[in-house]
């Protein structure tokens, strides 16, 4: 039977309906996706990470937030980390001397002082000095132990069934408890998509409420007695009115908020310490042996004490963010609403005026959500609609375009439609970039050789050599680079390389140090393979030092070597030779020893260095210092 052609009007009556119920099927399933379900939550909040250190940050009114660091510089001072009691309370007398409205340590002082006996006692008496806030963890296997808390009152029962709950508390022993005048949870939970975003107002433990460190802090600074729940819902702290919602939290989020302090300097230099005159003072490390590092959106390293910090100083400004129960369905009616005015411009108007339209009403909504963040406190989320709204659009964009080629007849498959166009790349010739200009740098040089390679190469074939040579440099360039080093140059036996350069490399003296090691392991190896034992070959020794260095390409126009200069690559020529004279497999000069971790390398001795006058230290890691190279 032949078919009868279809009429503009058949496929108008047909196609329309079918756009519209595409349209409104987005439209329906973006809204479902929008109301429920931990992915959503994931984007919004992705999108609040973006969106919060980008707003305007309200004039501080009340005291500023500094925090005194023990970081890493200040444990190469004073020792490692964990510190006695007795050199916490030099720290803690110190910041006292500044008179700050508060005090409150990023610390939890669990156990006595297993370092100096009377190191409680004194820190007791340092902490007495001055408005201090001790910190708790909390314990969920059991009661914990008794810690006294700020009352916090209500004129009428608070539902907050969100607020984080325990058992009981971990805190400071009794000595430092009682010189304390006041305590705040230092729990931090991460998101189920791994950054800590909050910061809890108030915990519950058993059937008390306790609030967290950033709350007890403000209320010392405030020198309020107690903590009042409103009948509106809200924290009152002092002067100051915090939204509690439904979990009790605050949500971080805004650019750094506090001035940063070393300890160092805040112990040797009493001038320093007028700083912290009326201002609200946080004493924490951001030293990873501290261990209080946590993954945030801001850094995957974020300091304990910044994020405290940082919920201190919105609790000053008034930046507390609210989201209550109901913006769930304000974000859903606006998705569906921006979805049905994209179905319409898809539908109506041509598709490049269509996009742009639907491009400014879906950015309308973001800028409204970006504005109710400073202005009303809210945070209704700025990506969500608009991401139903433009999937509904290209949804309804795609039906008309299937519609309009049915309607022109043209005869193409179907996948052909959606092929992306592809990306070319093109790079301008320009023979003088070619050409990398001479620069001063830091770098950190590696030079290895083999011991008594000479004789080895008089008693060996050279088959037999090239063969063990290919081995052995393999081995060698292979965990150099893997490294992060750059292979300068082989000359007979030895290998230059660079660490540093061309390209940034963070933490390039440990790198090399690790890079010797894994040398001398891997180099050992290949001296037991049959042929290294038949032709006897020798131990590597490596020198590495750190200086600046000129950098660049070197050579004529038929041949260009990018290569270093300086007196790091001289020293570090010569503390591989060093080698032979003290008995070590590896060298290491004062300039990378000095960018070490002071406990992972140990002093062998000192020597000139040929062309300088002064004598120089030298050391090797600590996991080969004493041990004979004849044992490696």
């Amino acid at each position: 039977m032949q078919r009868k052609p279809l009429s503009a009007a058949t496929l108008r009556r047909g196609l329309r309906p079918g756009l519209v119920g595409l349209g409104l099927l987005a439209v329906v399933l973006g809204a479902w996706a929008l109301s429920a379900g931990n992915a959503r939550d994931a984007l919004r909040e992705r999108a609040f990470d973006r969106l919060l250190p980008l707003l305007p940050r309200q004039t501080a009114g009340g005291p500023g937030v500094v925090i005194v660091d023990i970081d890493r510089a200040t444990l190469a001072r004073f020792g490692p980390w964990p510190w006695p009691r007795s050199r916490m309370a030099e720290l803690v007398a110190a910041a006292a001397e500044g008179r700050p409205t508060a005090l409150a340590l990023d610390i939890l002082f669990a156990g006595s002082d297993r370092f100096s006996p009377d190191g409680d006692a004194a820190l007791a008496h340092a902490l007495s000095a001055v408005p201090t806030v001790l910190g708790f963890v909390l314990e969920t296997a059991n009661s914990g132990q008794e810690l006294p808390t700020t009352p916090v009152l209500s004129r009428r029962p608070v539902s907050l069934p969100g607020v984080w709950q325990a058992n009981g508390v971990i805190g400071p022993i009794p000595v430092l408890a009682n010189a304390a005048q006041g305590f705040g949870a230092l729990v931090a939970a991460a998101d189920p998509d791994g950054p800590i975003r909050r910061v809890p107002l108030l915990v519950m433990t058993g059937n008390m409420v306790r609030p967290g460190l950033a709350v007890e802090t403000v209320r010392l600074a405030q020198e309020a007695s107690a903590l009042l729940i409103d009948p509106k819902g809200e924290l009152i702290v002092g002067n100051l009115a915090l939204p509690l919602g439904r979990d009790a939290t605050l949500r971080l989020g805004g650019p750094p908020a506090a001035v940063t302090m070393s300890a160092t300097r805040l112990i040797e230099e009493p001038a320093a310490r007028a700083a912290l005159a009326g201002r609200i003072v946080l004493i924490g490390s951001s030293a990873p042996e501290a261990g209080g590092l946590r993954v945030t959106p801001a850094s995957p390293a974020t300091p304990s004490v910044q994020i405290q910090a940082e919920a201190i100083a919105a609790i000053v400004r008034g930046e507390v963010l609210d989201r209550p129960v109901w913006a769930k369905f304000i974000e859903l009616a606006g998705a569906a609403l921006l979805g049905l005015i994209c179905l319409l411009f898809a539908a109506r108007l041509r598709p490049a005026t269509a996009a742009v339209l639907a491009l400014l009403v879906c950015l309308a909504w973001t800028a409204a959500a970006a504005a109710a963040v400073p202005g009303l406190a809210l945070l209704l989320d700025p990506a969500g609609p608009p991401m139903v709204a433009i999937v509904t659009f290209a949804m309804a964009t795609l039906a008309r375009f299937v519609r309009d080629e049915w309607r022109a007849r043209l005869l193409r498959l179907s996948f052909e439609q959606h092929l992306a166009p592809e990306v070319v790349r093109r790079i301008a010739a320009d023979p003088a970039a070619l050409r990398l200009r001479g620069e001063m740098r830091e770098i950190t040089a590696l030079f290895t050789d083999i011991e008594n390679f000479t004789s080895m190469t008089e008693r060996a074939g050279p088959a037999d050599l090239v063969a063990l040579l290919d081995a052995y440099f393999d081995v060698a360039t292979r965990i150099i680079t893997d490294h992060g080093g750059m292979i300068d140059k082989i000359v007979g036996d030895a290998i230059h390389a660079i660490f540093n350069a061309p390209f940034e490399l963070e933490d390039h003296p440990r790198r090399a140090v690790a890079a010797a090691l894994a040398l001398l392991q891997a180099t050992e190896e290949v001296r037991r393979l049959p042929l290294g034992q038949r032709l006897a070959l020798g131990r590597t020794r490596i020198g590495i030092e750190t200086g600046p260095a000129i950098v660049g390409d070197v050579g004529g126009s038929r041949k260009l070597d990018y290569t270093a200069h300086g007196n790091a690559i001289n020293a570090a020529a010569r503390l591989e030779a060093a080698n032979k004279d003290l008995g070590s497999a590896i060298c290491i000069g004062p300039g990378t020893a000095a960018r070490l971790d002071p406990t992972t390398v140990r002093q062998i001795g000192t020597l000139t260095v040929r062309g300088q006058s002064r004598e120089i230290s030298v050391y090797t890691p600590v996991s080969l210092a004493g041990t004979p190279t004849s044992s490696l």
